[in-house]
């Protein structure tokens, strides 16, 4: 039997408020599998798990679904049960699954909340957007004068008539990580996934650069729908393949040409239609060799290229160059204070004693510990995605704090 990981993270209203000693419960079909508790980062040991063998995954079958789903069940002192359904499980990759819990006096009944299939294997409308937007013709309002990586995005979870579906104000990279995780199999090749992100990543800018929806009149950054944009899945799994490749890849996009804006570069499962990428030809083209660059071309055309965004919002700290064991400088003394700081709310990060700017072991020890907990690749040196994940948490603690003692 082919087996998968499990990662649970537990948090109250917001990443910084991680959750100690919560009790995790993974069962299937009723019958409870594994009991556990977070530990005093709100985090789970990692738990195996059977599933389905990953070539089911690897090639475009409808008979079998690549994955096997199981349901997760938290509970802690004063806060709301929660459970969520369908969790999904690969062969051979760490799932993620984030769970935020409510206060109890807020809400005393418990929640459930179901992860839909991913667009691969569940029945989605096909997208129209392209023959609806005006882009297409090239004359697309242009609103921005930079293509910036905004915080976080507001996404409307229904069609963008529909008034009565509720709003989601999701941290930028949690939504590609989210989408991606939706539309893709983490199982596939590296360059492919590389592919697919980048075309989940311009999609998602030229929806921010040209203002498409706040432009009508609407009060959200995209929809959840593939109808007109992208799948997000509220409380969805992510795979650690995909989160690895956003935290690496998150400022960069494609365009064409020498267009300025970000390629509406759209996506389906399968097909031969101009202008669009073939998900499944793209694993094809991954599996012979193809690199990220040249799968984008073959269904782009030959004048793709890929960017860095000029803009980080709320970028506390600017990024200048990697930090080790053995610097010495003002930003690794911001390095060991920001480090400090979030270890109020994250308890097993060493604490580094008497920040002085050199890049001891201490610390060397204290950014191995937050890029574990975050799913980074535990070096120990800070490049920019940990740099950019520390100031994310540096700005979710300050808020908390603030929030308390206002």
């Amino acid at each position: 039997m082919a087996k998968g990981y499990l990662l649970v993270n537990v948090y109250g209203d917001t990443i910084a408020n991680p959750i100690k000693n919560a009790n995790v419960v993974v069962s299937k079909n009723g019958n409870n599998l594994v009991t556990t508790t977070t530990n005093e980062n709100g985090q789970t040991e990692k738990i195996t798990l059977d599933t389905i063998d990953k070539s089911y995954s690897e090639n475009n079958q409808k008979e079998v679904r690549p994955y096997e789903t199981y349901d997760v069940t938290v509970s802690a002192l004063g806060l709301t049960e929660t459970k969520i359904e369908g969790v999904q499980i690969f062969d051979g990759i760490t799932s993620i699954q984030n769970i935020y819990l409510t206060s109890i006096d807020e809400n005393p009944n418990e929640e459930v909340s179901e992860v839909t299939p991913n667009t691969l294997w569940g029945d989605y409308p096909p997208n129209v957007a392209k023959e609806e937007n005006n882009q297409e013709t090239g004359i697309a309002p242009i609103v921005l004068r930079q293509v910036l990586i905004p915080t976080n995005i507001i996404v409307h979870d229904g069609s963008p008539s529909n008034t009565s579906a509720k709003n989601y104000t999701v941290p930028f990279l949690d939504y590609i990580k989210n989408v991606a995780s939706s539309e893709i199999y983490s199982t596939w090749p590296k360059e492919t996934i590389k592919a697919n992100i980048l075309a989940i990543i311009s999609f998602t800018l030229n929806r921010i650069y040209t203002e498409w929806y706040p432009s009508k009149g609407y009060n959200f950054t995209i929809t959840s729908t593939t109808t007109y944009d992208q799948k997000y899945t509220v409380n969805g799994t992510i795979f650690e393949p995909i989160s690895d490749m956003v935290d690496e890849i998150f400022t960069n996009y494609i365009r064409s040409g020498i267009r300025m804006e970000p390629l509406l570069a759209h996506y389906k499962s399968e097909t031969n239609e101009e202008g669009y990428l073939s998900q499944w030809g793209s694993k094809q083209l991954g599996d012979r060799g193809y690199s990220a660059l040249e799968i984008l071309r073959f269904y782009y055309g030959s004048n793709i290229n890929i960017y860095e965004a000029e803009v980080t919002q709320e970028y506390p700290y600017s990024f200048t160059s990697i930090l080790k064991e053995g610097d010495c400088s003002l930003d690794v003394y911001i390095l060991q204070n920001t480090l400090n700081y979030i270890r109020g709310s994250y308890p097993g990060i060493p604490a580094i004693s008497n920040p002085s700017g050199y890049f001891d072991q201490d610390t060397e020890n204290a950014v191995r510990t937050f890029q574990r907990i975050f799913s980074l690749s535990q070096t120990g040196e800070v490049n920019y995605q940990t740099w950019y994940k520390m100031s994310y948490l540096l700005l979710a603690v300050t808020d908390m704090t603030n929030s308390i003692y206002s």
